[in-house]
């Protein structure tokens, strides 16, 4: 059973679709700034950090291993301290100064 055969059937049919209409017609500040903040800016800068640590470290220690190992600490590092600075930024602004 599809969907829509499951909804023409269902008794809080109308319910569903008061709520989702509601929902949509909300209005209030946009959230993409802070979606990105949240979730993309960490994930790029583990990313980069990642990326950056291994080829760096590629040079100095020559096990393999080892390199892979400390780059993933390092690169959590630096994303932790990102999230961190990004909260206290976050909180500077808002308190308005």
């Amino acid at each position: 059973m599809d969907e829509q055969e499951f909804c023409h059937i269902c008794k809080q049919k109308n319910d569903c679709r008061n709520v989702y209409r509601t929902m949509g017609q909300a209005e209030g500040p946009s959230v993409t700034g802070e979606v990105i903040l949240a979730f993309l800016l960490p994930l790029v800068v583990f990313i980069v950090s990642l990326g950056a640590s291994e080829r760096m470290l590629t040079r100095a220690i020559h096990r393999e291993n080892v390199v892979t190992a400390v780059s993933f600490l390092l690169a959590l590092l630096v994303t932790f301290a990102c999230i961190v600075l990004t909260r206290r930024f976050r909180r500077r602004c808002r308190q308005g100064g």
